[in-house]
């Protein structure tokens, strides 16, 4: 069958690809660290710290499920080589449905892992914090800024990563107001990242009687979860630290102890808080670790002398500053301005399909043709 000479070909393309690939995850380089980091556990005295343990058994583990997946497509890779081989031999239309599939996997799987590599960022590994805030509005904004943030949850899920609420106030009838939630997991900053900015909806109102077309914008604030062992001098007495009782869903102590906890750094303005622990001091070292990595992307943005540039408001959560527009009507929609990509799907993106903005924006990064005017 042509088709099976075709996949042939297709597949034997992809050598120089894979082979390539192996070079950019640095594969050999993976193998040696895991030796290193398994003789550091093998020690006798490797659990009296447990959180360098910790920490040394999650990087051992990322590394060898690196490895495994790249092993993996190459394992699937030579399998549907060894098929198509087969097919050709045999001449079995039957084979055709699942060596359809296995190419495809296969390419869905490379062209994946080799997006990864552009993940260079010195914090594109870490966890991710995102912050939301809705937009001028009043209830429409807040609902708007809840469904975003259930999106981005619905999208860590599905990457598999872990999604914690860190802190959140309600709106007045509807939504929210603000609220921060922690995404972790390998390289959850660096794909989080793309999603920084001004979000437009486009919607029949729910809480409009009249059932007019109504337009909302609300902003996500994207930040590394930076690692205790990077040097950030803050002067205590540049900090106001106010307690206060939590809100919102929490457990059984919200509204009885002031537990939560929010942190102003006088200098610059930036406030950080945390809620979602029953411990005011655990709450109180999620929040140093927000301003820290606040405080860090203040210092690498050294060219912006004035502070109102510095203090994390991207741009006015209004009208010309989207980079997304989500439209319910008069047709579905969602685009993202920067890249031009665009779904049709509306309802699948709601529901967390947001990988194709974020493969579109890391492509149009690493050449240099974002659109951000």
């Amino acid at each position: 069958m042509l088709e099976y000479e075709e996949y042939r070909l297709q597949l034997e393309g992809l050598t120089d690809k894979i082979t390539e690939l192996k070079d950019a995850l640095d594969i050999a380089g993976a193998q040696a660290k895991i030796e290193e980091l398994e003789a550091e556990a093998a020690k006798p005295d490797f659990y009296s710290d447990m959180e360098n343990s910790q920490k040394i058994l999650q990087q051992t583990k990322q590394l060898k499920d690196k490895i495994e997946r790249y092993e993996r497509m190459v394992s699937d890779w030579d399998d549907a080589k060894t098929l198509v081989a087969l097919a050709i031999e045999e001449d079995d239309d039957s084979l055709l449905d699942e060596i359809t599939e296995a190419c495809e996997s296969i390419k869905d799987t490379l062209d994946t892992m080799t997006l990864e590599t552009l993940l260079t960022g010195k914090y594109d590994k870490c966890n991710a914090i995102l912050t939301f805030h809705a937009g001028a509005g009043g209830t429409e904004a807040q609902d708007w800024a809840s469904m975003l943030m259930r999106m981005y949850e619905m999208w860590a899920a599905k990457r598999g990563y872990g999604c914690e609420v860190l802190d959140l106030l309600d709106g007045d009838e509807a939504g929210i107001k603000s609220a921060t939630i922690q995404i972790t997991g390998l390289n959850a900053y660096g794909y989080a990242k793309a999603e920084k900015g001004v979000h437009r909806l486009v919607r029949i109102s729910p809480f409009d009687a009249s059932g007019r077309r109504h337009t909302s914008f609300a902003s996500v604030e994207v930040m590394p979860e930076i690692e205790d062992e990077i040097d950030i001098k803050i002067n205590p007495e540049d900090l106001k630290i106010d307690t206060y009782r939590s809100s919102g869903a929490g457990g059984q102590h919200v509204n009885k102890t002031e537990s939560a906890i929010r942190i102003t750094h006088i200098p610059t303005g930036v406030v950080v808080a945390c809620q979602n622990e029953r411990s005011q001091f655990k709450n109180r070292d999620t929040a140093m670790k927000m301003l820290k990595a606040k405080l860090v992307e203040i210092a690498e943005q050294q060219q912006k002398d004035k502070i109102e540039d510095i203090k994390g408001v991207q741009k006015e959560i209004a009208w010309g500053s989207q980079i997304r527009s989500y439209v319910f009507h008069p047709y579905n929609m969602v685009k993202d301005h920067r890249t031009n990509f665009e779904v049709g799907n509306i309802g699948a993106v709601m529901d967390g399909d947001l990988d194709g903005f974020v493969n579109a924006y890391l492509k149009s990064a690493s050449l240099g043709t974002l659109n951000l005017k």
